[in-house]
């Protein structure tokens, strides 16, 4: 499979047969213009996942070319080669009261699963845990203010143990929102590997230790 980084809390994942994934797709116009990433529109998906339905920088399903199959429930789904299951979860720290319901999605493909925690307010809690089962791949938030910090997503990988972990939902000079840059997720760490805006990941070469991987934003 390939993973690339669209920015923000958008992926584009593509099976070895082609089947294109796209998570939370943002809209380039929403908030004034402070999402300034690739504008999305005419991108072509078979499906998408939308983790929360309140925010337009996770659900600008509209942009999406192809006829997607839309996914944004917390249940499992086998479309085509590809496996989803959705586990409910927050999208704040007080069970939803202040931001609402927030969808992780875990998207196995080509045998590598891929954790996407969408909007992810809060620490994961043991029914959340059991509800994700093995994660190769994770995708976290990190900016704080909207989502879990760097000290939460330290203790949110601690708990998921992935091969992998991708940081994003944080400021970079496309993102002009009031949250923190990656630097405090990435202080004190060791394996860390810097990429390009797209990687290719196999069950095959998972690295033997964990390692961060820092994506650049697709140009």
């Amino acid at each position: 499979m390939k993973l690339e980084w669209m920015g923000h809390s958008c992926f584009l994942i593509t099976t070895e047969d082609g089947t294109r994934i796209i998570t939370d797709p943002y809209d380039v116009k929403s908030y004034a213009g402070a999402l300034n990433y690739r504008n999305l529109h005419g991108t072509r998906a078979d499906i998408v996942t939308v983790s929360h339905m309140t925010h337009p920088d996770h659900n600008h399903v509209e942009a999406i070319a192809g006829h997607p199959r839309v996914v944004r429930r917390a249940r499992q789904y086998d479309i085509e080669n590809v496996h989803i299951v959705g586990v409910n979860s927050f999208h704040d720290n007080a069970k939803g009261s202040e931001r609402g319901p927030n969808v992780i999605f875990i998207i196995t493909v080509d045998d590598v699963s891929v954790c996407h925690l969408g909007d992810l307010g809060h620490v994961l809690t043991e029914g959340n845990v059991r509800g994700m089962g093995r994660v190769d791949v994770l995708l976290v938030p990190v900016g704080g203010a909207y989502t879990i910090d760097s000290g939460q997503a330290d203790r949110v990988v601690d708990t998921v143990k992935p091969s992998i972990t991708i940081p994003m939902h944080y400021k970079t000079d496309k993102c002009g929102f009031p949250i923190d840059g990656i630097g405090p997720f990435l202080a004190g760490k060791d394996n860390i590997k810097q990429c390009g805006s797209e990687v290719t990941i196999t069950k095959d070469t998972l690295p033997a230790e964990p390692e961060t991987w820092q994506l650049e934003y697709a140009k």
